[in-house]
């Protein structure tokens, strides 16, 4: 089964299709060539445009960002392999339909509609990263990378239009985009390949230490920008995907895996996306920043811009609009399909195709906002840390619910709706770690794994209290 129709089959069941309250059948498991072909797709995408260049603004070197995205992606397949296919093989359920389970059904709506949210402003940024494109003919202005509101009427109009062709596409059209979004991700893997052996060329890059010079021992940060080292770039990289694999989205898509051996497949799409991709985007960015407007910009003190359009134009010409084109619009449609099943799931009479219109409408208005794009490592982080403690649930519940005396499924089999062990042990882990971050201006990557840590030994301490009281309520 290829990328986008493993993926397609995954997402169908959480719309309401088979399976969706039920363990996957033995019948309908796929092996790990399904899983390979998807997360190589699924990982060379829009973002990979913005995230490379990005690295470039924070003043990274050569060892931090080489050998951090090397162990850092390396951590984000051992999550995949050890925890999110160990529990998704073994359990076989959606996301949804494990956290309802354990947490009640209200509470699984009001995370729903987090991640429908979160959901809609990622694809926002990717409406802006193919607007970059599109712009191009019309000698549009781009977004700098201090914008946060739109710079021209033209820019408008152009996400505008992106924004309803996409949502409408992923509303009526999805088997169509999903077929064919199959075979646009070879395109897009080359073009990020053409695009890093051009820019090498035109650094004129003839030896290892030409290439390792690009980043040096790095620099001071771009203006608004923070500087990264060796652990930025190993902790952000690492929770870059924290809500797919310590915040067990993806068990969604595992539960179709014949063996938890199948997350290793997760390396395919990591380090041709998140190594290959970044790196070649970021060498794009090293050309651009050499040329004379560049160069006035940073004597100016203003940042470069970091439109994916014009870096990869500049490099294969026609090709390069038309990849990043592709690569945003791919990302883009699953990413508002996906939203669009999150907020079905809060408003279950409204039909597949109106909830999709609206979380496309959502995504457009975000997408004409740069800032969503421009800043893409800070709200990325920021997503992980939302949604990455509510897979300590289901993990410590799995590990170690039995040794601290807890009964697993409590919603489930004591009928609640709103389990307040969960709620309090996110809510608390939350808000704690992100006002350390916002107080002492610490990395929030930094803080995703303490407070990952925190709200699955909190969720055990609070759940033994939680279902003790229960108990003795029922009994009285």
């Amino acid at each position: 089964m290829s990328q986008y129709n493993q993926e397609e089959e995954a997402i169908e069941a959480l719309a309401g299709g088979e399976f969706e309250r039920e363990r996957v059948p033995q019948s309908r498991l796929q092996s790990w060539k399904a899983f390979l072909g998807m997360y190589a797709g699924e990982h060379a995408a829009g973002t990979e445009f913005v995230i490379g260049p990005l690295f470039l603004t924070t003043g990274v070197s050569a060892f931090d960002l080489i050998v951090g995205l090397l162990l850092g992606n390396l951590m984000a397949v051992l999550s995949w392999r050890f925890l999110t296919a160990e529990i998704g093989t073994k359990f076989r359920y959606t996301l949804y339909f494990h956290l309802e389970k354990i947490c009640g059904t209200r509470l699984v709506t009001a995370y729903n509609l987090a991640n429908g949210v979160l959901f809609c402003f990622l694809a926002g940024a990717m409406i802006t990263v193919s607007a970059t494109a599109v712009g191009i003919p019309f000698d549009m202005e781009m977004p700098k990378l201090t914008d946060t509101t739109p710079n021209s009427l033209t820019w408008v109009i152009i996400v505008l239009a992106l924004g309803a062709v996409i949502s409408l596409i992923a509303a009526k059209g999805y088997n169509t985009v999903a077929k064919a979004a199959n075979w646009m991700s070879p395109v897009i893997v080359l073009a990020f390949i053409a695009c890093g052996v051009v820019a090498l060329i035109q650094l004129d890059v003839n030896s290892f230490s030409d290439f390792w010079n690009i980043w040096g021992e790095g620099s001071e940060p771009f203006p608004g920008q923070i500087k990264y080292t060796f652990w930025h770039v190993v902790l952000w990289s690492w929770f870059a995907n924290a809500a797919m694999h310590i915040g067990m989205s993806d068990l969604s898509v595992f539960r179709f895996a014949k063996k938890a051996s199948a997350g290793w497949m997760t390396a395919g799409g990591i380090y041709i996306g998140h190594y290959i991709a970044w790196i070649a985007a970021a060498l794009l960015y090293a050309v651009y920043l050499k040329s004379p407007e560049a160069q006035a910009m940073l004597a100016g003190g203003e940042a470069p811009s970091v439109a994916p359009g014009p870096l990869a134009y500049n490099a294969i010409g026609i090709f390069g609009i038309i990849a990043v084109i592709l690569a945003g619009w791919t990302t883009a449609n699953p990413t508002i399909y996906r939203a669009g099943l999150a907020f079905q799931a809060i408003i279950p009479k409204l039909s597949t195709f109106w909830v999709t219109i609206i979380a496309g409408t959502v995504a457009t208005v975000a997408g004409l906002f740069p800032a969503f794009a421009m800043k893409l490592l800070g709200f990325v982080a920021l997503y992980g840390f939302i949604l990455a403690p509510v897979g300590a649930i289901i993990v410590f519940e799995y590990f170690f619910g039995k040794q601290a005396g807890i009964q697993s499924f409590y919603a489930e089999k004591t009928g609640i709706k709103f389990n307040w062990a969960v709620f309090a042990a996110w809510a608390l882990s939350f808000g704690v770690f992100y006002f350390i971050s916002l107080e002492y201006d610490v990395f929030l990557s930094f803080l995703t794994l303490p407070a990952w840590i925190s709200c699955g030994v909190l969720f055990l301490i609070f759940s033994r209290v939680y279902q003790k009281r229960q108990s003795a309520a029922t009994v009285n």
